[in-house]
Parts: structure tokens; C-alpha cells; sequence
């Protein structure tokens, strides 16, 4: 190998490290953006009835979360949020799972809101779970529903996968965190340097519930590629819904998301008759 090959070849090596170094150590700041409260804040909704509550569940970690309430529940929603702000913001949209007749969970993830602890994709898989442990002890699975929104998704993908709730909903998902990284990087390496990981399509293979995806046609952040490729992991079970014109953080304000919720969770059963269409016709014959 020449002395100017060798060069080129370690500059290259020294600029991947470099970047590989820079990721391990920011991830964080990337992955992670919260909002932090004071321990003193009051949450308060309109046309949302909500009781705050915390748990610990370790010692040094304790979650904060908001149960809103209805009067008749048919079943409680878990919902798992994205990876900005806290609950104080994302508390607005409990309102269209209540509108349905469900009660909704949300909680802060550690180190957002109220919520504490070292956070880690471990123990924040755990404390997903110490939630759902909770919900379960007032609902049955039967009636327990798991929502995941943008990185929520990775949890509550894994929750489904791990438990037998009756649906799974995932709205603007992601594949995974190092497909993330990827798509900005795409000549890096960056599974040795990654400390998060969600692998949503690795939990799709697992989930025995029915699968519904949600995802704006103009997610400029997330693909639809993306929601495409994960209908495709386990289809018996998925379907995927696109609502056009939406991108990643708008999709609730488009009407048709709204359609969709009430189509899923009315959960109409339509008989076909194949007999009577044109499935098994061939284009040739």
C-alpha cells in the first residue's frame, strides 16, 4: 500500500472515529429533548378530567404519569409519547381516546417532566412495563389498548410484543434508532457507537395483537417508506393507514386521522364473500 493511500485511509478511519465518538456521547441530546417541571406544577386540562400520579419503580427512579378519566371506560389507552417536551403538552391528545370512551395513561419518560432517574433504554423499557403492570391490575388485557407515537413506537411495540393487550397502534413510527441515524449518516458505522436502540420491526415479529399503523404521507422526518416497510414485518396482522398531506409532528390535524382513530377503535368487522369479488380472477384469463 503507498504512504498516500495509507494517509487517505487513516484520515478517513480518524474522521469515522471522530463522528462515531461524537454520536456515543450526544445520542442523548439527539434522541432525547425534554421539558422538565417543577415538582409544584399543577397539570389542567380543558373538557379532560385527569388525576397525576407517580410510581417508583426501582429505587432512584420514580415516573410521573396522568391518568384521564371517563365515566363508562370501555378500556385504557397506553399511551407512549415522542421524544420532546413532557406531559404537560401531550396530555392535549388524550382527548381523542376519551372522545372514544377509553381512559389514558401517559407517563414521562425519565429525566422529562417530573419523571427521574438514569435514563437508559433498559430502564426505560422497564418502567413502560411497571406502567403497563398497573393498568393491567384495573383493566384486562382485553381492553387494554398501547399507543406509541414517533419514538414511542420502539416501547410500545416492545410492550405488545412482551404482553397480550387487544391492540397496537403506532402513529408516525420509527424502524429503528440506527436506521435513523443512517439516514443523516449513511456512510457511518454507527451500530458500534449506538447506546439507544429501539428495534421496532425486531418487536413486530412478536406482537399477537392486531397491528394498526398511522402515517403521514409527507413525513419528511420519518419516511412513509418507513411505516411501509414495517406493515410489511408482520401483515397478517397490520394494517397501515396513510393520511395524505400530513407530515410527522401534524398528523392530528388532519380530519381523516381522526376517521381512522374511530374506524379502529369501533373495530367494525365487515364479512366478505370472495366469491362475490374479483380476488381470485386472473388479469390473463
Amino acid at each position: 500500500m503507498n504512504s498516500d493511500l495509507y494517509f487517505v485511509l487513516t484520515i478517513i478511519a480518524v474522521i469515522i472515529l471522530v463522528i462515531g465518538l461524537l454520536i456515543y456521547f450526544f445520542q442523548h441530546k439527539f434522541f432525547f429533548q425534554p421539558e422538565k417541571l417543577p415538582p409544584d406544577f399543577k397539570f389542567a386540562y380543558e373538557h379532560l378530567k385527569a388525576e397525576e400520579k407517580t410510581v417508583e419503580p426501582e429505587p432512584g427512579a420514580k415516573i410521573n404519569y396522568l391518568h384521564f378519566q371517563v365515566d363508562h371506560p370501555k378500556g385504557a389507552v397506553i399511551y407512549l409519547k415522542g421524544n420532546t417536551k413532557s406531559i404537560k403538552g401531550w396530555g392535549k391528545f388524550a382527548i381523542d381516546f376519551t372522545r372514544l370512551d377509553y381512559e389514558v395513561i401517559m407517563m414521562d419518560y425519565r429525566g422529562f417532566g417530573k419523571s427521574t432517574g438514569k435514563r437508559n433504554v433498559e430502564a426505560m423499557k422497564r418502567d413502560s412495563q411497571f406502567i403497563y403492570d398497573i393498568v393491567k391490575n384495573e383493566f384486562s388485557e382485553e381492553k387494554i389498548v398501547v399507543y406509541g407515537r414517533s419514538l414511542g413506537s420502539g416501547f410500545a411495540a416492545r410492550l405488545a410484543s412482551k404482553n397480550n393487550p387487544r391492540l397496537l397502534i403506532l402513529t408516525s413510527p420509527l424502524y429503528s434508532l440506527l436506521r435513523t441515524i443512517h439516514r443523516y449518516l449513511p456512510f457511518m458505522p454507527a451500530k458500534p457507537f449506538l447506546r439507544y436502540n429501539l428495534p421496532t420491526f425486531q418487536y413486530l415479529k412478536n406482537v399477537r395483537c392486531p397491528i394498526k399503523i398511522i402515517h403521514g404521507s409527507d413525513d419528511r422526518l420519518v419516511p412513509i417508506k418507513t411505516a411501509v416497510d414495517l406493515s410489511e414485518i408482520n401483515p397478517r396482522l397490520t394494517r397501515l393507514y396513510v393520511i395524505l398531506g400530513a407530515g410527522h409532528i401534524n398528523v392530528h390535524q388532519f380530519e381523516e386521522y381522526h376517521r381512522v382513530m374511530e374506524e379502529i377503535f369501533e373495530n367494525r368487522k365487515i364479512f366478505l364473500d370472495t366469491e362475490k369479488t374479483s380476488l381470485n380472477v386472473s388479469h390473463r384469463a
